[in-house]
Protein backbone atom coordinates (compact mmCIF):
# COMPACT_ATOMS: atom_id res chain seq x y z
CA UNK A 1 0.00 0.00 0.00
CA UNK A 2 1.44 3.51 -1.06
CA UNK A 3 1.22 6.78 1.24
CA UNK A 4 -1.80 7.99 -1.41
CA UNK A 5 -3.61 4.80 -1.10
CA UNK A 6 -3.20 4.94 2.63
CA UNK A 7 -4.50 8.31 3.00
CA UNK A 8 -7.50 8.30 0.82
CA UNK A 9 -8.57 5.48 2.91
CA UNK A 10 -8.04 7.63 6.20
CA UNK A 11 -9.93 10.06 4.48
CA UNK A 12 -12.65 7.89 3.37
CA UNK A 13 -12.86 6.74 6.85
CA UNK A 14 -13.25 9.60 8.71
CA UNK A 15 -15.43 11.62 6.17
CA UNK A 16 -17.86 8.21 6.36
CA UNK A 17 -17.65 8.52 10.25
CA UNK A 18 -18.57 12.15 9.94
CA UNK A 19 -15.52 13.10 12.24
CA UNK A 20 -14.26 16.50 11.64
CA UNK A 21 -10.36 16.31 11.19
CA UNK A 22 -7.33 17.80 9.81
CA UNK A 23 -4.12 16.16 8.57
CA UNK A 24 -1.17 17.56 10.80
CA UNK A 25 2.38 16.65 11.09
CA UNK A 26 4.43 15.38 8.65
CA UNK A 27 2.37 15.07 6.14
CA UNK A 28 0.92 18.38 6.47
CA UNK A 29 4.62 20.35 6.77
CA UNK A 30 5.27 17.91 3.97
CA UNK A 31 2.46 19.58 1.82
CA UNK A 32 3.83 23.32 2.29
CA UNK A 33 7.46 22.42 1.72
CA UNK A 34 9.85 19.10 0.77
CA UNK A 35 8.52 15.99 2.47
CA UNK A 36 10.59 13.30 4.17
CA UNK A 37 9.84 9.89 4.58
CA UNK A 38 6.63 8.73 6.80
CA UNK A 39 4.96 6.09 8.09
CA UNK A 40 2.11 7.29 9.78
CA UNK A 41 -0.60 10.05 9.07
CA UNK A 42 -1.36 12.41 12.00
CA UNK A 43 -4.82 13.50 12.15
CA UNK A 44 -6.51 15.81 14.67
CA UNK A 45 -10.15 14.81 15.09
CA UNK A 46 -12.62 17.12 17.02
CA UNK A 47 -15.39 14.78 18.45
CA UNK A 48 -17.94 12.78 20.54
CA UNK A 49 -17.76 9.75 22.45
CA UNK A 50 -20.41 8.25 20.11
CA UNK A 51 -18.24 9.38 16.84
CA UNK A 52 -15.03 7.83 18.77
CA UNK A 53 -16.99 4.38 19.01
CA UNK A 54 -18.11 4.79 15.52
CA UNK A 55 -14.83 5.41 14.08
CA UNK A 56 -13.42 2.43 15.68
CA UNK A 57 -16.25 0.43 13.76
CA UNK A 58 -15.18 1.50 10.79
CA UNK A 59 -11.38 1.51 11.19
CA UNK A 60 -11.56 -2.20 12.19
CA UNK A 61 -14.07 -2.42 9.32
CA UNK A 62 -11.57 -2.11 6.74
CA UNK A 63 -8.70 -4.18 8.45
CA UNK A 64 -7.02 -2.22 10.80
CA UNK A 65 -5.92 -2.78 14.35
CA UNK A 66 -7.38 -0.31 16.75
CA UNK A 67 -7.91 -0.96 20.37
CA UNK A 68 -11.88 0.47 21.36
CA UNK A 69 -10.72 0.88 25.37
CA UNK A 70 -8.23 2.80 24.37
CA UNK A 71 -9.60 5.32 22.14
CA UNK A 72 -12.31 5.79 24.64
CA UNK A 73 -9.51 6.20 27.12
CA UNK A 74 -8.09 8.68 24.18
CA UNK A 75 -11.28 10.98 23.90
CA UNK A 76 -12.30 11.22 27.17
CA UNK A 77 -8.42 12.75 28.31
CA UNK A 78 -8.19 14.45 25.19
CA UNK A 79 -4.87 12.43 24.08
CA UNK A 80 -4.26 10.60 20.99
CA UNK A 81 -4.65 6.58 19.97
CA UNK A 82 -3.74 5.42 16.72
CA UNK A 83 -4.70 2.62 13.91
CA UNK A 84 -2.44 0.32 12.36
CA UNK A 85 -2.48 -1.71 9.19
CA UNK A 86 -0.96 -4.88 9.78
CA UNK A 87 -0.13 -5.84 6.62
CA UNK A 88 1.90 -2.74 5.51
CA UNK A 89 2.52 -1.18 8.85
CA UNK A 90 0.75 1.90 8.07
CA UNK A 91 -0.66 3.76 11.25
CA UNK A 92 -2.73 6.87 11.64
CA UNK A 93 -2.03 9.04 14.90
CA UNK A 94 -5.70 9.96 16.03
CA UNK A 95 -5.40 12.73 18.11
CA UNK A 96 -7.89 13.89 20.17
CA UNK A 97 -8.20 17.95 19.85
CA UNK A 98 -7.11 19.65 22.79
CA UNK A 99 -9.51 22.26 25.02
CA UNK A 100 -7.13 25.12 24.67
CA UNK A 101 -7.58 28.56 22.60
CA UNK A 102 -4.52 27.65 20.18
CA UNK A 103 -6.15 24.06 19.62
CA UNK A 104 -9.37 25.54 18.53
CA UNK A 105 -8.36 28.71 16.86
CA UNK A 106 -5.89 25.69 14.60
CA UNK A 107 -9.08 23.35 14.22
CA UNK A 108 -11.31 26.30 13.23
CA UNK A 109 -8.76 27.67 10.48
CA UNK A 110 -8.02 24.64 8.76
CA UNK A 111 -8.43 24.31 5.03
CA UNK A 112 -9.60 22.24 2.64
CA UNK A 113 -6.47 21.31 -0.20
CA UNK A 114 -5.62 18.67 -2.57
CA UNK A 115 -2.56 16.47 -1.73
CA UNK A 116 -2.10 13.49 -4.06
CA UNK A 117 -5.18 13.97 -5.86
CA UNK A 118 -6.97 13.55 -2.38
CA UNK A 119 -9.47 16.58 -0.78
CA UNK A 120 -8.80 16.61 2.19
CA UNK A 121 -8.85 18.92 5.36
CA UNK A 122 -5.57 20.48 6.56
CA UNK A 123 -3.77 22.55 9.14
CA UNK A 124 -2.43 25.63 8.23
CA UNK A 125 0.75 26.60 7.25
CA UNK A 126 1.05 28.93 10.14
CA UNK A 127 -0.51 26.21 12.63
CA UNK A 128 2.12 23.43 11.52
CA UNK A 129 5.06 25.73 12.40
CA UNK A 130 2.96 26.26 15.42
CA UNK A 131 2.78 22.29 16.14
CA UNK A 132 5.91 21.45 15.10
CA UNK A 133 7.58 24.11 17.65
CA UNK A 134 5.55 23.13 20.28
CA UNK A 135 6.55 18.82 19.74
CA UNK A 136 10.47 20.45 19.48
CA UNK A 137 10.36 21.95 22.74
CA UNK A 138 8.81 18.45 24.31
CA UNK A 139 11.23 16.18 22.21
CA UNK A 140 13.04 15.15 19.65
CA UNK A 141 13.80 19.03 18.70
CA UNK A 142 16.03 18.28 16.21
CA UNK A 143 13.53 16.32 13.33
CA UNK A 144 11.08 18.87 14.28
CA UNK A 145 13.10 22.24 13.88
CA UNK A 146 13.97 20.50 9.93
CA UNK A 147 11.07 20.52 9.20
CA UNK A 148 10.31 24.62 10.46
CA UNK A 149 13.23 25.54 8.89
CA UNK A 150 12.11 23.66 5.63
CA UNK A 151 8.67 24.99 5.79
CA UNK A 152 10.01 28.88 6.51
CA UNK A 153 12.69 28.69 3.25
CA UNK A 154 9.61 27.28 0.92
CA UNK A 155 6.76 29.42 2.01
CA UNK A 156 8.74 32.70 3.59
CA UNK A 157 6.34 35.63 2.21
CA UNK A 158 3.08 33.34 2.58
CA UNK A 159 3.69 33.23 6.38
CA UNK A 160 1.59 35.11 8.99
CA UNK A 161 4.03 36.11 11.53
CA UNK A 162 1.94 38.02 13.09
CA UNK A 163 -0.46 35.11 13.94
CA UNK A 164 2.46 32.53 14.48
CA UNK A 165 3.85 34.98 17.67
CA UNK A 166 1.28 35.69 19.07
CA UNK A 167 0.76 31.87 19.61
CA UNK A 168 4.05 31.22 20.20
CA UNK A 169 4.09 33.69 22.91
CA UNK A 170 1.01 32.20 24.28
CA UNK A 171 2.48 28.53 23.84
CA UNK A 172 5.68 29.75 25.96
CA UNK A 173 7.72 28.70 22.79
CA UNK A 174 8.51 32.09 21.58
CA UNK A 175 12.02 31.01 21.62
CA UNK A 176 11.78 28.54 20.22
CA UNK A 177 10.46 31.20 17.46
CA UNK A 178 13.37 33.02 17.72
CA UNK A 179 15.44 30.48 17.61
CA UNK A 180 14.44 29.35 13.83
CA UNK A 181 14.40 32.91 12.82
CA UNK A 182 18.26 33.72 13.29
CA UNK A 183 18.88 30.05 11.60
CA UNK A 184 16.96 31.07 8.70
CA UNK A 185 18.67 34.18 8.82
CA UNK A 186 22.07 32.09 8.97
CA UNK A 187 21.07 29.85 5.82
CA UNK A 188 20.15 32.98 3.82
CA UNK A 189 23.64 34.62 4.49
CA UNK A 190 25.57 31.46 3.74
CA UNK A 191 23.45 30.95 0.66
Amino acid sequence: MTLTSFLRKTARILDEAGVPYMLTGSLAAAYYATPRATQDVDVVIDTSEAEVGRLVDLLLAEGLYVDRGTALTAWRTRSQFNAIDPDTGWKIDLIIRKDRAFSRAEFARRERAEMFGIEVALATLEDVVLAKLEWASMGDPELQRGDVLRLLQNEPNRLDRSYIERWAESLGIMQEWRSMLDRLDEDQRDA
